[in-house]
């Protein structure tokens, strides 16, 4: 089981090793799953765990690259089929290991972007912040980003749960 970060005095540190907590703890959930598993939904939404993958690989790379430095990227909803408020979606011709490679590839650009720039800077109007008015702090993204990982690692914990219960897998030893 991946191991919560330690106390730390420097709050970006701090942040940035949840992010990879949270990063770890989601290819571990998947790795524990069968393969007609990754890509086999069990809620009515329809996500499936290799979806969830790639829609947190997407979402970091469209909150750090397009919401915060204002890069124009191709189709930053590309996790989503049906636009926006779509679910997340995964083609299933796409290995978890190329999805979980993203993931990492997405987490080490995020943590180079966060590194060479201030806490309280704020982002730059375009991409994302099409509005001047409307732009954020690095912070504050750093927080929105965060608690999206928590949240989807928390979906993915019910889904093994359920995944897990439909095997017959009481996790009693």
């Amino acid at each position: 089981m991946t191991a919560e970060p330690g106390n730390s005095q420097d709050v970006r540190e701090l942040l940035l090793d949840y992010f990879e907590f949270y990063r770890r703890t989601v290819e571990e959930k998947v790795r524990g799953l069968q393969p007609s598993e990754l890509y086999a939904s069990q809620l009515p939404s329809g996500w499936t765990p290799a979806g969830l993958v790639n829609h947190l690989a997407h979402m970091e790379r469209r909150w750090f690259r397009w919401a915060f430095l204002a890069e124009q990227i191709d189709d930053p909803f590309g996790d989503r089929e049906g636009g926006v408020r779509a679910g997340p979606m995964v083609n299933p011709d796409q290995d978890i290991d190329d999805l979980l490679a993203a993931l990492h590839a997405a987490g080490a650009d995020s943590r180079a972007i966060v590194r060479a720039h201030a806490l309280d800077e704020w982002a730059a109007p375009g991409g994302r912040f099409a509005d001047a008015d409307s732009v954020a702090q690095l912070h504050w993204i750093m927080l929105h980003v965060l608690q999206e990982y928590a949240r989807h690692a928390g979906h993915l914990d019910i889904a093994c749960e359920l995944r897990a219960a439909n095997r017959g897998d009481t996790g009693e030893a």
